[in-house]
């Protein structure tokens, strides 16, 4: 049992690292934050890397920040989350062989678009079940194996980004599993790594370790890590890893209920018990990982939204002075279902180049600017409702209801068209760090203030509001 209830997360995400202390009530006591950004790297200006000592300096900083606002006997455990897929190559002494390539990198495309030279895409994908995305782990292993075979020969591990500040803070080399599942080399069915898979691409199994389950004490914080960070020597540090798996844990979610992350990009995710990898979920873009827990599947679709709205509040609402949020939303409730004709086709980013696939139909001489927002989140929910069926058919449920979080869950009208077109109720939740809370209950598990992440989920209030679909 641990001293306290206070749990550190590192939050290491695309454009700020954060250091969080939060307690079992998912209150966060105190934080810091700094802007992160990747850099060039210094063999290619063109290709962008993860300066991990300039991440690790701003995460000591943050640490000192928070543990100088706290109590430090109350610290039960330290864990750290980052995006998914970014890694690179340690020798046996603990030396970083080659920086960190951040998944914005342009080098590994035409490796994934030449996949097939491997293994067939569609056996790939069956296995491992996530989308072929140029950014990910494959890919970097294979520019390894074809640019700089000599330091994979000299490579003792291969560590994941949570894993990469975990070995600063403990000195033990350890990856998890939530991170393995995002690197296109695992297996579904397994939950381990494919041999069959880092067979074809010449990348031993070896080299990343046994993987820690989500909740596994790793290591401690060493003494020259207390120095940096401010935090206990000895304090247990535990494995969870990639943002998305804790934040759909830390939302409250249930087994067979979809979570949806509604921001610039909409992410539509569910745990289930069961998965589908076949040429169907290939064509309709749904992507499998593996879950925080043990036989769950995270099965995921995602589309372009609220970049979509920006876009008309940048060119239609230009001069309105006040909350233009406001405006928008009041203007499109006094239009009517269908938008008097008016029809938006959401895809106005660029999946490949040169064809922007965005349209907006049915305009008039009388088509006004709430007209056009109107059918904009018309789209965008029937959008929500076609994502919502291919994660059924994939993960063979039904849904009941759709949990709701991020920025786009404050527009009340898009929130009454989505429980309308997806025909269920949907939940939207008041706490706004679920990814910060869903690694940290896993922590409260581990440290023994919990019997596990769940009896620790059950004590946060999410006080949700409830929106039933008005059919």
């Amino acid at each position: 049992m641990s001293g306290g209830d206070i749990v550190i997360v590192f939050d290491c995400g695309a454009t700020n690292v954060r250091a969080i202390a939060i307690d079992s009530k998912g209150s966060v006591i105190a934080s810091h934050s700094s802007p992160n950004n990747t850099s060039p790297d210094p063999f290619n200006p063109s290709w962008r890397i993860w300066d991990t000592e300039a991440i690790w300096q701003k995460m000591c900083t943050a640490s000192k920040s928070v543990t100088g606002k706290i109590n430090c006997s109350d610290i039960a455990g330290v864990t750290i989350t980052t995006f998914g897929v970014d890694g690179t190559l340690f020798d046996r002494s603990g030396n970083m062989l080659y920086p960190v390539i951040s998944w914005q990198c342009e080098r590994t495309a035409p490796i994934m678009e030449n996949i097939g030279k491997y293994i067939p895409l569609a056996d790939l994908y069956s296995e491992c079940g996530v989308l072929p995305f140029t950014f990910n782990t494959i890919n970097k292993l294979i520019w390894f194996r074809e640019q700089k075979p000599d330091l994979i020969e000299k490579s003792y591990k291969f560590l994941f980004m949570p894993s990469v500040f975990s070995f600063f803070l403990t000195g033990e080399m350890v990856n998890d599993t939530t991170m393995a599942g995002t690197s296109m080399t695992t297996s579904l069915a397994s939950r381990k790594f494919s041999k069959d898979i880092l067979d074809k691409i010449g990348f031993s199994a070896d080299k990343f370790g046994e993987i820690a389950e989500p909740g596994t004490i790793t290591g401690r914080i060493s003494q020259n890590a207390s120095a940096l960070t401010g935090i206990p020597s000895g304090v247990p540090v535990v494995a969870t890893g990639h943002d998305t798996q804790f934040a759909i844990f830390g939302s409250g979610a249930e087994i067979n209920q979809p979570v949806l992350s509604s921001g610039t990009w909409e992410i539509l995710m569910v745990r289930s018990e069961s998965y589908k990898t076949g040429r169907e979920q290939l064509e309709l873009s749904i992507t499998t990982e593996l879950d925080s827990r043990p036989g769950l599947y995270d099965i995921g679709n995602q589309w372009i939204a609220s970049g979509v709205l920006e876009w008309a509040r940048k060119n239609l609402y230009a001069g309105v002075t006040g909350d233009i949020y406001e405006t928008m939303i009041s203007g499109a409730e006094k239009v009517p279902p269908g938008c008097n004709g008016v029809v938006v086709v959401p895809k106005f980013y660029e999946e490949l180049k040169g064809r922007p696939g965005g349209q907006i139909l049915g305009l008039t001489m009388e088509s006004t600017r709430d007209e056009i927002y109107r059918a904009m989140l018309e789209a965008l929910s029937l959008r929500l409702a076609e994502g919502k069926r291919a994660l059924e058919n994939a993960g063979g449920f039904r849904t009941e209801s759709i949990l709701c979080v991020g920025g786009g869950s404050r527009n009340r009208l898009w929130n009454r068209l989505r429980a309308q077109y997806s025909g269920v109720p949907l939940k939207i939740i008041s706490q706004k760090e679920t990814t910060v809370l869903g690694a940290s209950l896993f922590v409260q598990a581990a440290c023994g203030n919990a019997s596990s992440p769940e009896e620790a989920r059950s004590k946060i209030n999410y006080e949700p509001e409830i929106i039933e679909p008005d059919i």
